[in-house]
């Protein structure tokens, strides 16, 4: 491969981190953002949101999904400044409302850009977590890209250390 092309490679490779509210979230986060910035890559931030139940009254559910939006533009951005930090550049954002693991899926089978999905395991329970576990289990057909699994109990120091 060529230089310009390889470098463009580098370049063009994107982690993608799935922002939930786990305090795992912050692991994942930090080892997609050292990796991006050691080898010249990107960090995309996904927040989906969960559809509201349907209510008897159109404007309260209308209102509840708008709160949701709000809140999870407002976790993304606060994000993106702490990637930028360590990263040197800004993180491509991604909303969007549904079922987690589906809309993950869907993303990954829509955007060439990503290269890798970054997620971090269940610090202190029993079992990975429930979307490691779909993604190795019933949805792993479906996978388009690989997943690096990084332990949640992980410090920073360590995350630092092996990236």
């Amino acid at each position: 491969m060529p230089e310009a092309a390889a470098e463009r490679a580098r370049r063009d490779r994107v982690f993608l981190v799935v922002v939930d509210d786990s305090p795992e979230r912050a692991v994942a986060l930090r080892y997609a953002a050292l990796r991006a910035a050691k080898s010249g890559g990107r960090v995309a931030l996904l927040r989906v949101i969960e559809p509201v139940e349907q209510s008897e009254w159109a404007g309260i559910g209308a209102m509840m999904a708008e709160e949701r939006r709000e809140e999870a533009e407002a976790l993304v951005a606060g994000l993106a400044a702490q990637v930028s930090e360590i990263t040197g550049g800004l993180p491509i954002l991604i909303t969007r409302e549904g079922k987690v693991a589906e809309e993950l899926l869907a993303l990954l089978e829509e955007d060439p850009r990503i290269s890798i999905l970054v997620l971090a395991t269940a610090a202190h329970a029993k079992g990975p977590g429930p979307l490691i576990t779909a993604l190795t289990g019933r949805l792993a057909g479906r996978m388009s890209v690989p997943m690096t699994v990084v332990p949640g109990s992980m410090s920073d120091a360590e995350l630092d250390r092996v990236t």
